[in-house]
């Protein structure tokens, strides 16, 4: 008789990064239980999942912030290990224009999610934060004690508020939850198989979509938001981490809060590769890798942007045992056969 799989809850599991790590958790034994309403993603994703790993994934298509919704997910799936929170809005530009729908959104969910996970006995959450939560730092790299500020955009706030509320929610006397904070920079690249990948809907908002969509003729040309940062070449500079490393950390945090290893109720990570890289210098990479000419401008800045952030992520790697194994090349040469692939 084979064991039952661990039952991890995931939601906003159809996205970019939660598909991902629904593949991370599969294929490390677990059993990946989807909660996703499509607003930020596409039913692809989920023959994409089913592909890479020959199996489906039970998938439940509710808002995540409806909390009698959710309560039925639970009822439906008894014992629940543990929680991954992925779904959220997540455009920086968008929450300028859009910041009630991010803080409804946002922080909506966490709320119904941390309203219901006691009623079940969930104990364990791991919470998809940002790197956002630093604001504009005084110093690089930020490590994990850097001072939050206030955050540039709504999504930011969004994220900043979602961990304050976990904090709240753990200093209370009759707390059990226990919570891994993981706040990650930017995500990149797709599954090696290039099942899964980013999808964004409409016109992308992040630059590596942007960038592949730009070199597939689908984008007349790649507009570069600012050169007059305050950074060696005037572009914004950014911690791009592969998706997959970013999915496998998830897989780590969550086997820590299962084997009772967390020395606090509430813990904190950055996961980024420890270095940064500017616009530029991803737009230079991406025509190496690829041989392919971009077509690129320079525009005006975009609201809600830093100029320069990039993690410390020496804590990821002395307390988790988890660092970052995919170069900035190979992330984006992953980013190309996944475009390539959606032109198929």
């Amino acid at each position: 008789m084979t064991t039952p799989r661990t039952k991890i809850l995931v939601t906003g599991g159809a996205g970019y990064i939660g598909s991902h790590a629904v593949v991370e958790l599969y294929q490390a034994g677990y059993q990946p239980v989807i909660v996703d309403n499509f607003s930020n993603s596409q039913e692809s994703a989920l023959a994409g999942i089913e592909s890479i790993l020959g199996t489906t994934v039970p998938i439940y298509r509710i808002d995540c912030a409806d909390e009698a919704a959710l309560r039925g997910v639970f009822a439906a799936e008894p014992n629940i290990a543990g929680v991954i929170h992925f779904a959220a809005f997540k455009a920086v530009g968008e929450s300028v224009q859009k910041p009630l729908a991010y803080f409804k959104n946002n922080v909506g969910s966490m709320l119904a999610l941390l309203a219901v996970m006691p009623e079940f006995g969930v104990e364990n959450l791991v919470f998809s934060s940002s790197c956002t939560v630093y604001g504009i730092p005084d110093a690089l790299p930020v490590t994990e004690a850097t001072p939050t500020k206030p955050a540039s955009s709504p999504y930011g706030r969004t994220k900043q508020m979602c961990e304050d509320i976990v904090h709240d929610v753990a200093a209370a006397p009759d707390n059990k939850l226990r919570t891994i904070l993981l706040r990650y920079f930017n995500p990149i690249g797709a599954h090696e198989s290039a099942k899964i990948g980013e999808l964004p809907l409409g016109v992308p908002n992040n630059l590596v979509p942007f960038i592949t969509q730009t070199a597939a003729g689908i984008r007349e040309k790649l507009t570069i938001n600012g050169s007059d940062y305050d950074t060696p070449d005037g572009t914004n500079i950014r911690d791009y981490i592969h998706v997959v490393d970013l999915a496998k950390s998830h897989v780590v945090a969550v086997q820590r809060l299962l084997d009772h290893k967390a020395t606090d109720t509430v813990e904190t990570f950055n996961v980024g590769t420890g270095h940064g890289n500017s616009v530029l210098e991803v737009v230079k990479t991406f025509e190496q890798v690829t041989g392919q000419k971009l077509n690129y401008s320079i525009g005006p800045r975009r609201p809600g942007d830093v100029p320069a952030i990039y993690a410390d992520a020496t804590k990821a790697a002395e307390v988790l045992g988890f660092r970052t194994e995919t170069s900035l090349a190979d992330s984006l040469a992953s980013a190309w056969k996944w475009q390539q692939t959606l032109a198929k």
